[in-house]
């Protein structure tokens, strides 16, 4: 079954490991999607923080062999160009009610981003079942998710924040915790020089790393 016959949380349930990317360049886009699948990790979250972003979703979408989910969405204005960019979900960095509304209105799924009891009552209230611990080792890491874990079993988290191959294992031991956004494997200084072979090598190691 191909990636786009997937639901994207399905997808991230298999591969536990979710490349958040801050792409600079349009043109880099087409090279680090083939790296990504190549290297076994067909998931690409192009964070909204560069005037790239959407033009690079649209490249790795059209691509047909990437999940390509929308990252650091801040407004509706930026969920309804990802839509059209072809993200076929959504990441926020928090849990703003009305981009949340929005974007169920769009048919995605969102992963808004929640630190406390009060966020996570907040995403059940929209029947939410998997949100984003962010920034998790900024807010207690492993200790602090296994807390929130307790009184709430029923979510699934997607910690991001610090995650990196040391802690990932422990992140990934917790049964609530359906995938973890990482940034170190498409870092861009591993692709300045225009070889994407360097991220290539990540992407494998990191796979290995997230495997159970």
């Amino acid at each position: 079954m191909s990636i786009a016959d997937q639901s994207p949380l399905d997808v991230l349930a298999v591969y536990r490991l979710a490349p958040v990317i801050a792409l600079g360049r349009v043109e880099d886009a087409a090279p680090l999607a083939e790296a990504l699948v190549v290297g076994g990790l067909p998931i690409a979250e192009v964070t909204f923080r560069t005037a790239a972003a959407a033009e690079s979703l649209r490249i790795m979408a059209d691509c047909g062999d990437v999940l390509p989910i929308a990252g650091t969405v801040l407004t509706k204005d930026q969920a309804s160009a990802a839509a059209d960019s072809g993200a076929r979900m959504v990441v926020t960095p928090g849990l703003n009610p009305v981009v949340v509304e929005h974007v169920l209105k769009l048919g995605l799924p969102i992963c808004p981003g929640v630190c406390t009891p009060s966020d996570i009552e907040a995403a059940l209230s929209f029947g939410l079942e998997v949100v984003k611990f962010f920034p998790a080792e900024a807010y207690g890491g492993v200790a602090t998710l296994k807390a929130l874990s307790g009184p709430y079993p029923m979510m699934r988290f997607m910690p991001t924040g610090g995650i990196t191959p040391a802690n990932l294992s422990s992140y990934l031991a917790l049964k609530s915790v359906v995938a973890c956004g990482g940034s170190w494997m498409v870092a861009p200084s591993l692709y300045e020089g225009g070889d994407f072979g360097p991220v290539e090598r990540a992407v494998r190691e990191a796979v290995t790393l997230a495997k159970p």
